[in-house]
């Protein structure tokens, strides 16, 4: 009986002579092991290459902002040709403040489902607001709420929404650059090379043929 008391003490001991090494083994991992306490834990993304991938292959506008700030940080970006949704471009951004703001496109038949879907159930406000010339919806929600355009031709829906205030949605949309790729250069017309000047036997032009090119 004394025997096993001893083994149950020894194998305590033991177990806290293991965690005790464990312990000391991850504060000079901590100590010794280069750590940035201030580095920010969202990841910036490019999204150029997407972007001019998108504008080639969508069926309509793509839409991204230009001359944001440093402090407007691009998160995520993807583009799905003919998906359930039609085919949908997403840009999303950290804006100033660690608010959420995304820029969602798609050519869905059903606009009114593609908007419930990515604003997670926002609605109309019956509210527009007139921004760089065009007229976007309010829409408002539980989750995001979301500034809505649907282009003048009906075959593609934009979405500015997320988390921040109104006048960061806005400035997003002011802020938007909307359309195709451009249009490859048409090959140019192969130059055709003057007709010589007449001219004398002595090789210099004769008085006179300037005049009649000119009124001929």
């Amino acid at each position: 009986m004394a025997a096993d008391k001893q083994r149950g003490r020894q194998t305590v001991r033991d177990m806290v002579i293991s965690l005790a090494v464990i312990v000391l083994a991850a504060g000079v991992i901590y100590v010794f092991v280069p750590h940035d306490e201030d580095e920010d834990p969202v990841k910036r993304v490019s999204y150029q290459v997407e972007l001019d991938s998108a504008r080639r292959a969508a069926p309509y506008p793509v839409a991204a902002p230009r001359g944001l700030s440093d402090d407007w940080r691009a998160t995520s970006v993807r583009y799905q040709a003919r998906g359930d949704s039609g085919s949908v471009w997403h840009l999303g951004f950290m804006a100033p403040g660690n608010e959420y703001v995304a820029i969602e496109q798609s050519d869905d038949r059903r606009p009114h489902v593609f908007v419930r879907d990515v604003t997670r159930g926002a609605e109309k406000t019956g509210k527009t607001r007139r921004i760089a010339g065009e007229d976007w919806e309010r829409y408002s929600g539980p989750k995001y709420d979301a500034l809505v355009r649907e282009a003048a031709d009906g075959k593609s829906t934009t979405v500015v929404m997320g988390t921040a205030p109104d006048r960061q949605l806005t400035h997003m949309v002011e802020a938007l650059d909307i359309r195709r790729a451009p249009s490859p250069s048409a090959p140019a017309s192969p130059s055709v090379p003057p007709s010589p000047s007449p001219s004398t036997d002595d090789g210099s032009a004769k008085p006179g043929d300037d005049a009649e090119a000119a009124t001929s």
